[in-house]
């Protein structure tokens, strides 16, 4: 007898793996994964002997999962479904209706830390994955389950890790669905079949500090850093296209000074962000940014330097096999038209998409209340997604 849907979020959420701990989650799933044929691999990556919350602690070991059922057929596709089982922290517990790690059922929701993002969405497509072997048993395709405790966090030592190992190895992932919450009024109605890339910029600006009163024997870094900053904001770096809107840029901090009124600061430090779509890529950003910014200091005493982070490369999945297998899913079991998008932030899907060749989507619950006091997750909606990932199942690995 398998868990049902509701049964197994329950059992998951009452783990407090607030991230990257992931308490027992995985535990959990093996020993639900293994008596249906998954062989079932811990891929621990990182420091052992770092504390990940200390200053140097960012590569500190993360626990990762890999479980896969081998289908019949070698050369029939492998179907992995992608998650997380660490969570945010909760902020103040006193707040909740009910306590984030209780996983209480009241007025028709599932209460508790990770209930929408995204403990119901590993715990469906666990439950998915039981109920189609059992009905299936001699499927031509392969299941996988690549499940992280360290999303939510710095996201160094989970799937980024575990997917080049794969790929080294000789491993495959043909079609990837991640089971973040995707939707946003009702189940399915949002499916994303891709993301923006993220690319961080740390730029520092070096003058001369000097007393104000004598600017001309000072170098002033932020009248160096205003007109090219100017220029980076105004541009228009593409238009877009059919799946995606038109890459951003956007300043998140700005600092300088010394704190006091009559001093020119030696040095202005920005931060901005590109969230960019297919139409460019982290080196033609890198590119443009940096010709912006020789043009300007060309003839300025002052001299900046620029840090580059990418988060991610933008992924997508066009219209085909895999996504009409989503859509027909959730139409089959919600009645729901479900629309494409490539909005919000950033997934685990940048890491697998690229090293992989696969094809991902993201399809999961509702997000309305995904980071927040009372997050919750409505009951019905738990057991429908697992029928919707057995749909997929059916359609993408008989």
């Amino acid at each position: 007898m398998t868990q049902t849907a509701l049964s197994l979020s329950i059992e998951l959420i009452k783990e407090p793996s607030i991230t990257p701990n992931d308490c027992a989650c995985q535990d959990i799933l093996i020993k639900e994964l293994a008596p249906f044929g998954f062989e079932c691999e811990l891929m621990p990556f990182g420091d052992e002997s770092l504390d990940y919350h200390a200053p140097n602690g960012k590569n500190a070991q993360i626990k990762n999962l890999w479980a896969i059922k081998k289908g019949a057929d070698s050369s029939a596709p492998v179907l992995c479904f992608a998650g997380h089982t660490d969570v945010v922290p909760t902020g103040d517990e006193a707040a909740w209706t009910y306590p984030p790690f209780s996983a209480t059922v009241a007025d028709g929701f599932l209460w508790g830390r990770g209930a929408a993002d995204m403990k119901t969405g590993v715990a469906a497509f666990t439950v998915a994955a039981q109920n189609f072997i059992n009905k299936h048993p001699n499927h031509k395709g392969s299941i996988a389950l690549l499940i992280t405790a360290d999303e939510e966090g710095v996201a160094i030592n989970g799937t980024k890790k575990v997917v080049d190992a794969l790929k080294a190895r000789g491993e495959k992932i043909d079609y990837c669905l991640v089971g973040e919450p995707s939707s946003t009024a009702t189940l399915g109605d949002v499916i994303k079949n891709g993301r923006r890339g993220s690319l961080n910029a740390r730029l520092t600006v070096t003058g001369k500090q000097g007393h104000i009163a004598y600017p001309h024997l000072a170098v002033n870094p932020i009248h160096a850093l205003a007109p090219a900053l100017n220029e980076l904001i105004a541009t228009t770096w593409d238009n877009g296209n059919d799946y995606f809107d038109a890459t951003s840029l956007q300043v998140s901090n700005i600092n300088s000074g010394t704190g006091a009124t009559n001093v020119i600061a030696q040095t202005a430090e920005v931060l901005f962000n590109f969230r960019f779509c297919t139409e460019n890529t982290a080196e033609t950003l890198k590119a443009k940014t940096h010709a912006i910014f020789d043009k300007h200091f060309a003839a300025s005493d002052a001299r900046y330097e620029i840090e580059w982070n990418l988060s991610g490369e933008p992924f997508l999945t066009e219209k085909g096999a895999f996504v009409d297998a989503c859509t027909a899913a959730i139409k089959a079991v919600t009645g729901t038209d479900s629309k494409l998008s490539t909005s919000g932030g950033t997934s685990d899907g940048r890491f697998i998409a690229p090293v992989m060749n696969a094809q991902v989507v993201e399809l999961g619950v509702l997000n309305a209340t995904i980071h927040q006091i009372d997050e919750r997750v409505a009951v019905a909606d738990v057991e429908n997604l697992a029928k919707i990932y057995e749909r997929i199942l059916e359609e993408m690995v008989l």
